[in-house]
């Protein structure tokens, strides 16, 4: 469950923000995400699926100064914190396509509205990889 995962080159991404509603923690949804994650992990894993892996986090509501053209105190930098969302979803699969379909099928929509129920705005954005590394030994 909290295992490592690799994640090959020319994959793509879809980053999953949750905006949860007023009143409802994380803790709330943990039973229901984790059910969705699930599904997910153990329906979509193969080469047909195209289901690589994932990750889910928690906003800890800080931006980095050094990594960011405008200061904290922007407005723009402010507006983007707000709209951040309370979780992301980080998927990685072989093709959009699978990603499509998986989340097309009946069981996954079953898992997601259900979380859905807890959120006033989820929105899920495809990104193609272009570079990865680690350190050098």
């Amino acid at each position: 469950m909290f295992h490592p995962i690799e994640i090959p080159f020319g994959c793509v991404m879809l980053f999953n923000v949750v905006d949860l509603k007023e009143g409802v923690t994380i803790e709330d949804v943990e039973l229901v995400l984790g059910e969705m994650c699930n599904v997910v992990k153990n329906n979509y894993g193969d080469d047909n699926g195209g289901f690589i892996g994932g990750q889910v986090y928690r906003n800890a509501g800080f931006i980095s100064e050094e990594g960011s053209v405008a200061s904290p105190d922007d407005k723009v930098n402010k507006r983007v914190q707000q709209n951040l969302g309370d979780i992301v979803i980080v998927t990685y699969w072989q093709s959009f396509e699978q990603h499509e379909k998986s989340h097309a099928d009946k069981l996954f929509k079953e898992k997601f509205s259900r979380l859905a129920e807890f959120c006033d705005n989820t929105y899920e954005v495809g990104y193609e990889m272009l570079w990865q590394g680690v350190p050098e030994d």
